[in-house]
Order: structure tokens, then C-alpha cells, then sequence
């Protein structure tokens, strides 16, 4: 568990999630969020949280998401909500960085969980796996 309740992501290599993605993760008790980066030309193919609902919100560039049967393309300053349970595809042909909130804390998603977690009085006990 981390020391302090504080977190800079400057300067510091992202944790390598999936191929072609980067994320810098900072969770507590019952919330996680992240700083993502997708290189150009990255897939995350369709996947689904079981028990994890997200938000995104993008900063710079694009991408091709794909949320249930809807595919819109999003950019700077657009959002979308994933539900738990609800497959999703993204793509990005140039590149993108986008801020994403989880909810329960997803551990698949931290790096290393003595730097990255800031755990209070529930102790991450309702943290899931995936």
C-alpha cells in the first residue's frame, strides 16, 4: 500500500497493460483511476468488465470505440460509461490519451500494488480481480 495519499505520473514509464497501451493507475478503497496511452494503430479487442463499470473521458487524440453494438468514433473532451458486463472494442489508428474511472478497483489494472493502491478503512476488500 502506498505511503501517501499523492501520485505524479511524470516522468514515470506507464505499466504496460495490454500491447500498445500504457497506463499510469492510482486506486483507493472503491475507486481507481488512470492515465492511458494507446500508440498508433492499437487494438484492445472486445472484452467485457464482469464486475466493473467504467468511465472515459479523452484528452488528446482519438479512437474508435465500440460499446455494445454502437461504434462511434471519440475525441478530445468526449466521454463515454462502459457498464459492468458490456462488451467493448477500441481502436485508435494516431494515437490517444483518455482518463479512465473504475469502479470497483479492477487489481488487473495496478502495477504495482505497494506504489499504486491508497487503501483506507476497508482495506481493498472490495477490490475484484478483473
Amino acid at each position: 500500500m502506498a505511503d501517501s495519499p499523492f501520485r505524479s505520473f511524470n516522468g514515470e514509464e506507464p505499466f504496460p497493460i495490454f500491447p500498445g497501451v500504457g497506463l499510469h493507475p492510482i486506486a483507493g478503497d472503491q475507486v481507481f483511476l488512470g492515465r492511458v496511452t494507446y500508440e498508433p494503430g492499437t487494438t484492445v479487442k472486445r472484452h467485457s468488465h464482469e464486475h466493473t463499470e467504467q468511465a472515459m473521458l479523452v484528452f488528446e487524440g482519438s479512437l474508435r470505440m465500440t460499446i455494445g453494438a454502437e461504434t462511434r468514433d471519440i475525441g478530445p473532451g468526449d466521454a463515454c460509461i462502459i457498464n459492468r458486463g458490456i462488451e467493448h472494442e477500441l481502436y485508435s489508428a494516431d494515437g490517444v490519451t483518455f482518463i479512465e474511472a473504475l469502479s470497483p478497483v479492477p487489481l488487473d489494472h495496478i502495477g504495482d500494488r505497494e506504489r499504486d493502491l491508497v487503501l483506507g478503512d476497508l482495506n481493498g476488500s472490495l477490490h475484484v480481480e478483473r
